[in-house]
């Protein structure tokens, strides 16, 4: 009997001392210094993934993973968001999005007045399932595609007009106002950010700022924000904050300025006044945020030089006018007028792309100065026989913005970022893509340049203002930190080194020192590699509607 106790205790003293088995995760990541998203100190720990989350941040030494990464020396943060992007087209030609992927970018955001929906589509002879007609058609059809980042979209308050308005430059009816208003809730309940408008661009510029509170309103009522790229970055600046401030009072929804900046040399002094009005507006209770990228110039069409109501009805209606000679004479009036705005120095523009290739290999990379000589012609008129010709908008690099200027904005703490670009690669599909470096560098010369070099903004204010911050002013649940619980989007950077490599004149150069990237818990980046995985999803606005189990997709 008592040898029998003896081998029981001695049984049961064996199983008590036994090792247990490792807690098991899919990834761990060990030794990193966390930057969390919320500013505060950095702090050493391990961080476990398993399936599309974070589980655990903390001490791992009795755990393992699958797949496991040694960080030590490299910071560990949340996946970047990228406010301002304009890769909804080219995500659907190469979803590696690898000039974001390599910077850290974990979700695109779309939606600078236009969307990829709604949209009116041509009467095909059998359905094709890429000609999606509505905002949760785009993205029911990009996520099939399959994409390495998260994306998420605002409804184009320019898409919502062309829907229902057109190219007229007139105010909508009361019925068309009404359907109006009924696409943007259609556009909420599919999952819509809010509402984005462009101000300086035929035909948004049409609508009145009674027409955009009206539509903002509607956002405002499931919970979304109104975004705007204003009326002017430039001499009327000032007057255009104030209607995004009554847009955002009246329509009791939270704004935001998108590409904050102020153009031209003689509006430079300026900087202190708008921080002025942007910090009033905040205190006065009104919720106001804006963000920027990283660069002294700005992007957009030679066609941004010519007034708005030669515009009027699209591009052919716009070349045939242009074609006319009285109507010619008289944009050429306005222009040399300044009507409604003084143009920029053709020394400060640069031909960033044209839809000729014959024009490519005459003006690509050249200043407008120098090309109107070539033409024998003015400035102006250049531009005039450049877009008929070219039958394009001709996309344009306009050296306009202070650095100090932009290094006095990025210290604002409502400030997030955005590359108001295309993500891109390799891909013999963006061979003949002109771009702007931001496309390739706006994150890392922010991290690299700003934070390391400059010390501008401290590397965990950086972080917050890159993730947590417009997490929060989007309403995104579950992203933007790294919290147990949290969708697991990281990315890993070496602080000492991250930078950026694209210039004005190279703009098609990675950034570097990015080493591993996870979208969803799913590595997208290894060692600064593509993997090929495309776990990427839709984020949903907080007026999302999920559909019914069994219910007919969008189309």
């Amino acid at each position: 009997m008592r040898y029998c106790l003896v081998l029981g205790v001695a049984f049961w003293i064996i199983i008590a001392c036994r090792p247990r088995p490792k807690q098991e995760y899919d990834v761990i990541i060990r030794h990193g210094t966390v930057y969390d998203g919320s500013g505060g100190a950095p702090f050493t720990a391990d961080i476990a993934l398993q399936a599309d989350t974070i589980a655990v941040i903390g001490n791992l030494d009795n755990a393992m993973g699958k797949k496991e990464i040694d960080a030590t020396g490299l910071a560990v943060a949340p996946g970047f968001i990228n406010m301002l992007s304009w890769a909804d087209r080219s995500l659907l030609m190469d979803g590696s999005s690898m000039s974001d992927i390599k910077q850290g970018v974990t979700l695109e955001v779309f939606g600078e007045g236009w969307s990829a929906g709604p949209v009116k589509r041509k009467a095909t002879a059998k359905p094709v399932d890429s000609l999606w007609t509505t905002l949760g058609g785009y993205f029911n059809y990009v996520q099939k595609k399959g994409i390495s980042p998260n994306v998420a979209s605002f409804v184009g308050a320019t898409s919502i007009r062309i829907h229902e308005v057109g190219h007229d430059n007139r105010p909508p009816t009361a019925e068309e106002l009404k359907r109006m208003k009924a696409l943007v809730k259609q556009a909420m309940e599919e999952g819509a950010m809010g509402l984005g408008s462009s101000l300086i661009y035929a035909p948004a510029d049409y609508a009145s700022t009674e027409e955009l509170i009206a539509l903002a309103e509607v956002a405002g009522q499931y919970g979304g924000m109104y975004i705007t790229h204003m009326r002017s970055e430039s001499d009327n600046i000032l007057s255009a904050m104030n209607e995004t401030f009554r847009i955002s009072k009246e329509a009791h929804i939270p704004a935001e300025i998108y590409h904050l900046k102020i153009n031209h040399e003689r509006n430079w002094n300026k900087v202190e006044t708008v921080i002025a009005k942007l910090d009033s507006a905040r205190k006065a209770g009104l919720k106001i945020t804006a963000n920027m990228y990283t660069y002294t110039a700005s992007a957009t069409g030679l066609t941004a030089r010519l007034p708005t109501w030669v515009q009027e009805g699209g591009a052919a209606a716009m070349r045939k006018r242009l074609k006319n000679p009285a109507t010619r004479a008289r944009v050429l009036d306005e222009m040399r007028r300044g009507i409604p705005t003084k143009n920029s120095d053709p020394k400060d523009v640069m031909m960033l792309g044209f839809r000729l290739d014959s024009l490519n290999k005459l003006y690509l990379g050249k200043r407008l100065d120098e090309v109107a000589r070539h033409h024998g012609k003015d400035a102006d008129e250049t531009v005039i026989d450049l877009v008929v010709r070219d039958k394009s908008t001709i996309a344009a690099v306009y050296f306009l913005i202070s650095e100090a200027n932009v290094k006095r904005m990025l210290t604002l703490p409502y400030v997030s970022f955005g590359s108001d670009a295309a993500s891109m690669s390799e891909a013999k599909d963006f061979k003949d893509w002109g771009t702007h470096p931001r496309a390739y560098g706006t994150f890392a010369r922010f991290l690299g340049k700003y934070v390391r070099d400059e010390k501008i903004v401290p590397l965990p204010e950086a972080i917050r203002r890159l993730t947590a911050l417009p997490a929060a002013n989007l309403k995104i649940q579950k992203r933007g930190s790294l919290k147990p619980g949290y969708y697991a989007d990281l990315a890993v950077f070496d602080a000492r080194t991250i930078a950026d490599h694209a210039t004005f004149e190279s703009p098609k150069q990675y950034a570097t020192g990015v080493q591993h990237v996870f979208v969803n818990g799913v590595q997208v980046l290894r060692n600064g590699e593509h993997t090929g995985a495309r776990p990427g999803v839709v984020v949903h606005g907080p007026g999302w509607v999920k559909p019914k189990p069994g219910a007919k997709k969008l189309k």
